[in-house]
């Protein structure tokens, strides 16, 4: 069983939803992103979700694209997120994935790259901007290293592609539950029972939900109805609010982890 599939059997088996921490590897720089994502996953984070800086992050908010910057600007390159990983598999055996763009990829040679995720730790990728139709060489270098793929679905997405974009991926859906780029929301977007339930017609693998999540209340109205929650901007604002002072980073993210994490639990 691969470290996705038992960190959602564990959670199923607690009946909770479990939880998934995004961050930008390298935000704000490399010493304090690794203590960040050390001190994520020692906070109830069950997967690990790294996003890796690109120049144009088409599907995120400001929020993101800042961290982003700030990742670039401290050095950050290919190789030191893989290095970033290798250094968080001293200490855990959570499960991580990428959140990437293609270009990312193509640029390094699809192949390469994906035996030097895996070889660095790294679980699944999830790839923003690659459909299902255009991902046969990604898909067929996750299959030959062992590394799962995580495909995303929208609330305008259609039940015949739903199953499409199903049948491409092998470690979760990620239900992207509003229509636009990330960043935290007042309310969680409706439709959420319904949405999962289509997802869940076409597919046995974990519906995980992301997008707009920020609140302890938010993740338990998520956690009751998906396998998984996602919380990304939220985290990432504790970084950004303690740049002036970046001690107090590793401390406030460890906090709103641990925070938000008790939301997962069901009744």
């Amino acid at each position: 069983m691969s470290r996705l599939a038992a960190a959602f059997a564990l959670a199923r088996a607690q009946n909770r939803a479990a939880f998934v921490a995004y961050v930008c590897a390298g935000d704000p720089d490399f010493d304090t992103s690794l203590a960040v994502g050390r001190a994520l996953l020692a906070n109830g984070v069950d997967v690990l979700e790294l996003g890796v800086p690109f120049s144009d992050p088409l599907a995120d908010g400001l929020t993101n694209q800042l961290a982003a910057q700030r990742a670039l600007e401290s050095g950050m390159t290919a190789g030191r997120v893989f290095e970033l990983v290798r250094r968080l598999r001293e200490t855990s055996e959570a499960p991580i994935i990428f959140y990437t763009y293609y270009n990312l990829v193509f640029a390094n040679g699809v192949a390469a790259y994906v035996q030097a995720a895996k070889d660095a730790g790294v679980d699944g990728i999830l790839t923003l901007d690659l459909p299902p139709e255009e991902a046969g060489e990604m898909a067929a270098a996750c299959r030959a290293h062992g590394v799962d793929t995580v495909c995303i679905v929208a609330p305008t997405t259609p039940d015949a592609r739903i199953a499409k974009i199903a049948a491409a991926a092998t470690g979760f859906i990620y239900y992207v539950s509003r229509e636009g780029v990330t960043g935290v929301r007042d309310q969680v977007a409706g439709n959420i029972p319904e949405a999962v339930a289509r997802i869940r017609a076409q597919t046995a693998l974990p519906v995980v939900v992301g997008f707009g999540i920020g609140t302890r209340g938010q993740v338990a109205e998520v956690a009751a109805q998906a396998d998984g929650v996602v919380v990304g901007s939220a985290l990432v604002n504790c970084i950004r609010d303690n740049l002036a002072n970046r001690a107090a980073i590793v401390p406030a993210i460890a906090a709103r982890a641990a925070d938000l994490s008790a939301g997962v639990k069901r009744a």
